[in-house]
């Protein structure tokens, strides 16, 4: 990685059968290496061995004893190096998939004093729901949430052969993704100065 890029990791966060979220993964990745402050690494959930029974230790305190199933090595060892996120996220009854959810509980520290950023898809509300939610759940992880994400209602409508039919778009992935370098570095260079006080 260059020492003006930043580790990015796109977490696909929906598993069910038939998904649509590796679609956008992969377009948010793509716009990503576009930009150019970002080494981009995808983490598709649907990849990874997630128990949703948790050790009684809390992840927060057991640090690198925490009891992980080896099927989660990739995605522990992704989140620990990443210097930022973006969860991409469909919207399921107004909040996230469990899938996600489960992958958040797992990790603590692996969170902590980094910028994660939001692009959700699904019907009318665009999975904004689940975006409310996610951000005060990471928040208590201690993450830094960026304000600008992007939303994709009625994807199944906005979409044609991989790409949002909307022109304006990639202008709204570059504040995005403008927004989670200057986060990156800036949270990078917090950590690298004092260990943040959790």
């Amino acid at each position: 990685m260059e020492n003006n890029t930043h580790k990015l990791v796109v977490i696909v966060a929906s598993v069910r059968e038939g998904r649509f979220g590796p679609v956008v993964g992969s377009w948010l990745a793509e716009q990503a290496h576009l930009h150019g402050g970002f080494d981009v690494e995808v983490v598709d959930l649907a990849d990874v061995e997630i128990p949703l029974s948790l050790p009684a230790a809390s992840p927060k305190y057991a640090g690198d004893d925490y009891p992980r199933p080896a099927g989660m090595r990739h995605l522990t060892t992704a989140l620990e190096s990443a210097d930022a996120f973006v969860v991409v996220t469909p919207e399921y009854n107004h909040s996230y998939p469990a899938s996600l959810k489960a992958a958040i509980d797992w990790h603590f520290t692996q969170w902590t004093a980094k910028p994660v950023a939001f692009v959700s898809y699904g019907g009318a509300a665009g999975g904004r729901h689940a975006v409310l939610h996610l951000e005060n759940v990471l928040t208590e992880l201690h993450a830094v949430t960026i304000r600008d994400g992007l939303a994709f209602p009625n994807y199944f409508t906005a979409w044609q052969d991989g790409r949002p039919l909307d022109p304006d778009t990639p202008g709204y992935a570059k504040t995005l993704l403008d927004q989670l370098a200057w986060w990156a570095g800036a949270l990078k260079s917090a950590r690298e100065a004092a260990p943040y006080p959790a």
